[in-house]
């Protein structure tokens, strides 16, 4: 069990935790650190009372029944000791029903099933926020923010990317999907990609909505799209791959400012009282907090995401 904590500068370090099979124990750390990372930026960009955080639970297969349900009590209880210092919410691999599991050894979660007195399920507002940042990122790559007549290759159906997909869907894109479950693919109504395809489809926008550090110096090169712009964290392996991006033609929505939604979910309705107005306008807003990245890349002649660190650094500052 590894908790990071990488910022209390704006309050309590927070982030979900991330249940998953890794090859070694220092490819554990290495995640939670660069994801507790990207979870300080986000806060920060998103303007919310939280530091960055982030938990790996390591285990050699993902367990289910009694074998989950201990693992996630020894997890409670090594969360309620940090004292309010962390808190936690569903990432890869967890859900809402494990955060009541969660919550019966501790109070520092979000998330918990509406049942239980949490907010639910945040992917529904993860997803709605990577939607309104891509149709802000083909406003500024194409002129017009409309997906109708755009192609989007989803890349991962899990709770957000299968979201997603509907959504685009909804709005009259043409979607593409890939996943390694092929059948989990093919029920989001999407045309499936096989996973081995993906990089190399020809789309409008690639969304990367699986597990990060995908984007790297041997795969963008094979991108055929316009714009990367997806719900992973971390979706660039090195700093250097967003000056490949750039070099490329690519217009790429960094990765944790587009994916905010959960976290607006969880904070906004648990800790700051929120109604599904006030979360809806905040979710919205992604777009707007993109279309300034995007304003000072056109003005400085930096990179997106070193304009996003900009923005990240400039309200961790001002705290």
């Amino acid at each position: 069990m590894l908790v990071c904590l990488h910022s209390t500068q704006l309050g309590p370090a927070m982030g979900g935790t991330r249940l998953k099979t890794y090859a070694t124990p220092a490819d554990a750390l290495e995640d939670a650190m660069r994801l507790s990372a990207g979870m300080t930026r986000k806060l920060a960009v998103l303007g919310l009372p939280c530091g960055g955080g982030k938990a790996v639970l390591a285990v050699p297969t993902v367990p289910d029944g009694a074998e989950r349900r201990r693992l996630l009590e020894r997890y409670g209880d090594l969360v309620a000791s940090l004292g309010g210092s962390f808190v936690t919410g569903p990432d890869v691999n967890t859900r809402d029903a494990d955060m009541d599991v969660i919550g019966e050894r501790s109070p520092h979660v979000f998330c918990r099933s509406v049942e239980r007195g949490g907010s639910g399920d945040p992917s529904v507002h993860t997803a709605l926020g990577v939607f309104h940042g891509i149709r802000a990122t083909l406003e500024r790559a194409f002129g017009s923010g409309e997906p109708g007549g755009r192609t989007v290759l989803v890349q991962g159906a899990g709770s957000v990317g299968a979201k997603l997909a509907r959504l685009l869907l909804d709005a009259g894109a043409t979607v593409l999907v890939s996943d390694v479950d092929e059948e989990r693919a093919r029920a989001t109504g999407g045309v499936v990609v096989p996973a081995e395809a993906a990089l190399e489809t020809e789309c409008d926008v690639y969304a990367p909505c699986a597990l990060g550090a995908t984007l790297n110096a041997d795969s963008i090169p094979r991108l055929r799209c316009r714009i990367v712009a997806g719900a992973a964290n971390n979706q660039l392996a090195t700093p250097e791959d967003a000056e490949r991006l750039q070099a490329a033609g690519i217009l790429y929505a960094p990765d944790y400012v587009i994916n905010g939604g959960g976290a607006l979910h969880g904070i906004g309705l648990e800790q700051l009282g929120w109604d599904e107005e006030t979360l809806e306008r905040n979710v919205a807003g992604i777009a707007d907090t993109l279309r300034r990245v995007y304003d000072e890349v056109e003005a400085e002649g930096i990179t997106t995401a070193a304009a996003a660190e900009q923005l990240a650094a400039q309200r961790l500052a001002a705290a």
